[in-house]
């Protein structure tokens, strides 16, 4: 048997969201940007990998710096203008949204910067530096995307800033402790009394409810 050897690590060009927006808003407070100490995205091709909030700081940031392009990649397929019989009121309505960052980047490159259905399968580089990435369209199929055979292409890319979101608690301690955990990751206990399977571990707040934007304690 061969050994398994892990993927390459990223070309230099691939940022973390929060690494990208947390220097470009100190230097933006420090020196209104004269200081250099942040990720330029002027004149790059930039892709943002995930939505949300971050997602759309990252699109806004990167325009304003006057990026050459940009494009926002989404796992999950578009959501529909008016909610589907499956999400009635008074879940919160999965409905298309178009937020600060969508408008700022559709009224300076002429499109919205969304890509649904389509997910990443590796970065591209030349020699030190990244150039592309290789992406894929993909389906839903019993809430897991599953690739369409022969739909993979190659994006131009100068800045790849990743703002997937949260991954769930540190999976260290409940497998050291052989907690139970659900099927996002998060630690298994019932609301209410909030016991976990192992007598006497309690958990509450996110890593039993999930990632939300307020913290849950």
């Amino acid at each position: 048997l061969l050994p398994s050897c892990p993927p390459p690590p990223p070309p230099p060009g691939v940022h973390f969201a929060m690494d990208f927006l947390h220097a470009n808003t100190k230097s933006l407070l420090d020196s209104n940007l004269a200081d250099g100490k942040y990720i330029d995205a002027k004149d790059k091709h930039v892709i943002v990998i995930g939505g949300g909030d971050t997602g759309t700081d990252c699109i806004a940031t990167s325009a304003r710096h006057g990026a050459a392009s940009i494009i926002n990649l989404e796992l999950l397929p578009k959501p529909p203008a008016a909610r589907g019989k499956n999400n009635p009121w008074p879940q919160w309505p999965r409905i298309f949204r178009v937020d600060y960052g969508h408008a700022e980047a559709a009224e300076k490159y002429g499109k919205d910067p969304r890509e649904y259905s389509v997910m990443t399968k590796r970065f591209i580089g030349s020699g030190d530096k990244v150039t592309g990435i290789e992406i894929v369209q993909v389906k839903m199929e019993g809430g897991r995307p599953v690739e369409v055979p022969g739909s993979e292409k190659v994006l131009q890319a100068d800045l790849v800033l990743l703002a997937m979101g949260f991954l769930g608690p540190e999976a260290a301690l409940a497998q050291g402790l052989g907690i139970d955990q659900d099927e996002r990751t998060n630690f298994k206990a019932s609301f209410g009394d909030f016991a976990t399977s192992l007598p006497g571990v309690f958990a509450a707040g996110d890593c039993r409810r999930g990632e939300s934007l307020v913290g849950w304690a």
